[in-house]
C-alpha cells in the first residue's frame, strides 16, 4: 500500500510538472505573437511589396510578417477597426479620411509609401484627341477616387469642374462633349474598358489586369499628386513596437529600390 501511494504521489508530481510545462509554453507562445504583423493589403502592388520586399527585412528584424489579401477597398479597414488586422496597406490619405467620417472611425496613418499615378485607359481610342460626343467614360465610385478621377478628366481638358475638395459628376460645369459618366466599383473598371469608351483606372488594379501604367494609359496623374498611399493603423497600436518595424521596414533604402526597378515609373515611391 505504501509503494502503491508513493507511485500515485510521483505520477501526481510529474503531472504537475506538465502542467507548468504547458503553461510555460503558452506564455512563450503568446509573447511570441508580439512579433507577428498581420496586415491587409490590395493583390497588386501591395501585397507584391510587402511579400517581396518588406518580408525579408522584417524577417532580420525578428518579425513574421503575415500578409492578407483583400479585393476591395471597405473590408481592410473593418478589419483594422475590429483588430483581425495591426496595419494596412492600399489606399491615399483623402480616402482615409472620407472613410473616418462615414464610418465614425478614427483610423490613422503612419508614414507613405508610393504613388500610383491614376490613369485614363481605353479598347477603342490611342488618343484623348479622338474622344467622341457624347462618350460613356467609367469611374470609381468612392467618393474620393471619383473626385480625383474627376480631376484628371479636367486636367486633360475634357470637363470643367466647380472648384472644390471632393467632386462628384454633378460638380462638372462645363462638358462641351458631353461625356456620360458611369460610376462603377474600383476593381470592375479594368472589366469595363470592352463597354465604355475611356476608364479611370487606379494603377493597383490597373496592374492586376496586366495594363502598365506607363505604356498602355493614354493620360497619367502627375507626379505631385497628393494621393499616396500609406500605411494605415489605429490609435491604440500606432506607437507599437511592431508598427515601429514595419514602418521602418516599408521606407528602408531595399524597398525604395525595389519599387524602383520592379514598376519601372508605374508605381513611384513617395519617401
Amino acid at each position: 500500500m505504501k509503494a502503491r501511494k508513493l507511485l500515485t504521489l510521483a505520477a501526481v508530481a510529474v503531472l504537475s510538472l506538465g502542467l507548468v510545462a504547458c503553461g510555460s509554453n503558452k506564455e512563450e507562445k503568446s509573447a511570441g505573437d508580439d512579433k507577428t504583423i498581420v496586415i491587409g493589403a490590395s493583390a497588386n502592388p501591395h501585397a507584391e511589396i510587402l511579400n517581396n520586399a518588406v518580408k525579408p527585412a522584417l524577417e532580420k528584424e525578428g518579425y513574421k510578417l503575415d500578409v492578407k489579401v483583400f479585393n476591395d477597398y471597405v473590408l481592410p479597414n473593418k478589419g483594422l477597426s475590429e483588430k483581425s488586422l495591426d496595419a494596412n496597406y492600399y489606399q491615399h490619405v483623402p480616402y482615409l479620411e472620407e472613410y473616418n467620417k462615414k464610418n465614425n472611425t478614427d483610423l490613422e496613418y503612419t508614414v507613405k509609401v508610393h504613388l500610383e499615378p491614376m490613369g485614363i485607359y481605353s479598347d477603342k481610342i490611342k488618343n484623348l484627341s479622338e474622344l467622341k460626343d457624347g462618350a460613356v467614360v467609367a469611374v470609381p465610385n468612392d467618393p474620393t477616387n471619383e473626385s480625383r478621377a474627376l480631376e484628371l478628366l479636367a486636367k486633360e481638358d475634357i470637363i470643367k469642374v466647380a472648384d472644390k475638395k471632393l467632386l462628384t459628376k454633378n460638380d462638372i460645369t462645363e462638358n462641351p462633349k458631353k461625356i456620360e459618366i458611369k460610376e462603377l466599383a474600383a476593381e470592375q473598371l479594368p472589366t469595363a474598358l470592352k463597354d465604355v469608351d475611356i476608364a479611370v483606372i487606379n494603377s493597383n488594379y490597373a496592374l492586376q489586369a496586366k495594363l502598365n501604367p506607363t505604356k498602355d494609359a493614354i493620360a497619367l496623374e502627375s507626379k505631385d499628386s497628393p494621393y499616396a498611399n500609406v500605411i494605415a493603423v489605429r490609435p491604440d497600436n500606432k506607437d507599437s513596437e511592431k508598427i515601429k518595424a514595419l514602418n521602418k521596414a516599408i521606407t528602408s533604402p531595399e524597398v525604395k529600390k525595389y519599387i524602383e526597378d520592379t514598376y519601372k515609373g508605374a508605381i513611384i515611391p513617395s519617401f
